[in-house]
């Protein structure tokens, strides 16, 4: 599978953002519903809107908003990037009980394939590479299941 560059840091584009500046609501307080200093920031290519009013002033607002927006983005390219590798890796069902082969070396010794029922009493010739049965116990199963 490709590994894919992880970013930390997304670069916003002025030409992809709207800014719109408001006056905040809530409460009043010292100038807080006479000056514009709400801001809401709207990403045009994929539509996240982002708003601010924690700070008095619009730029404090502003880099409040684009710091949110850059991490929405960020989550968001995150996301499409986990999606591209599940689609690259496919479909893994491998789990317990997939398995072709089960190997018992204790109370009683034998290796079974499971696909073909074929057994033998004796893993060790297995694991030394005497697998001619099983070669021809597979080629067997695969000719019955296209016939």
């Amino acid at each position: 599978m490709p590994l894919l560059a992880a970013t930390e840091v997304i670069d916003i584009p002025d030409s992809d953002i709207r800014v719109d500046v408001f006056r905040s609501s809530g409460p009043g307080g010292q100038s807080v519903n006479t000056t514009d200093s709400a801001v809401r920031i709207t990403h045009l290519p994929t539509g996240t809107v982002v708003s601010c009013q924690n700070e008095k002033s619009q730029i404090q607002n502003r880099a409040a908003a684009m710091r949110v927006l850059q991490s929405r983005l960020l989550l968001i390219q995150k996301e499409d990037e986990a999606k591209k590798k599940k689609e690259l890796a496919g479909v893994i069902t491998a789990s317990w009980g997939d398995q072709m082969r089960s190997y018992v070396l204790a109370p009683y010794q034998m290796v079974k394939d499971l696909r073909t029922n074929h057994e033998v009493n004796s893993p060790q010739a297995v694991f030394d590479g005497d697998l001619d049965g099983f070669i021809a116990a597979g080629i067997r199963h695969r000719k019955q299941k296209t016939e």
